[in-house]
């Protein structure tokens, strides 16, 4: 017979397998976050190999978990994994930018109509709330702080369309031009950063009077506007 085990030591070691466990997944949220953003600041160049054991020093794990996030991100569209040989920045071409900001611009705009037909005042007052917050981030030229609120916001957005398909495939193809969109704030031709600024002023302005029309093209604008600054951004790289 096996020796039965006293109720109280079977439910310590229930609740230490399932904090090992939330740990695990807090590892493995904290190691993707910290990967992405390393990233999309364009610490690696396009096209550019992963240097896996240079990112295992910098964050402090082993190369599964860095695997499995890299994993995460090619499913974004970050990144290309190579069979046997590691993984590389996904480098998008001119063309790859103009078409995937306009489908992205299309499904805010759509975001941004049925937003407006769905969304609460609090989830209002919570979008007004990151807007501000992303206004000091401006102000203290603190553009990774800028940026991930900013990207928040979009997603709220979104998830006030109330519309699962629109926020999955919004989900699928945001991720694959995270990090132009990032550093198209930086195009030399313009001052994109502050325009992007502005534009974000009548988003909410539009949203706050639940204009659906008004936003969807607002929200259209504002990714084109933003192709643009990320295509001569491109350029900018190539001629530099």
């Amino acid at each position: 017979m096996k020796p039965l085990i006293p109720h109280d030591a079977g439910s310590t070691a229930l609740a230490t397998a399932a904090d090992a466990s939330r740990e695990d997944q807090s590892l493995h949220g904290e190691t993707l976050t910290r990967l992405r953003d390393h990233i999309v600041e364009g610490n690696i160049p396009d096209g550019g190999r992963v240097p896996e054991r240079q990112l295992c020093e910098m964050l402090g794990i082993s190369r599964t978990p860095l695997r499995e996030a890299l994993k995460v991100l090619a499913s974004e569209g970050l990144v290309e994994l190579l069979p046997n040989r590691g993984a590389r920045i996904r480098q998008l071409s001119e063309r790859d930018l103009a078409e995937l900001f306009d489908v992205m611009g299309g499904l805010e705009s759509l975001a941004g109509r049925l937003a407006c037909e769905n969304i609460t005042d609090a989830e209002i007052a919570e979008i007004e709330r990151l807007h501000y917050e992303m206004y000091g981030f401006y102000l203290n030229r603190d553009m990774h702080g800028y940026f991930r609120v900013n990207q928040l916001i979009h997603h709220k957005i979104v998830e006030a369309s109330r519309n699962t398909t629109l926020r999955n495939t919004y989900a699928n193809f945001a991720g694959r031009i995270r990090r132009v969109r990032y550093s198209a704030n930086f195009a030399r031709k313009r001052e994109r950063w502050g325009e992007a600024m502005r534009e974000h002023e009548t988003i909410l302005d539009a949203l706050r009077r639940r204009a659906g029309s008004e936003l969807s093209d607002i929200l259209f604008i504002h990714l084109r506007n933003k192709r643009t600054a990320a295509v001569e951004h491109l350029k900018d790289g190539v001629d530099a």
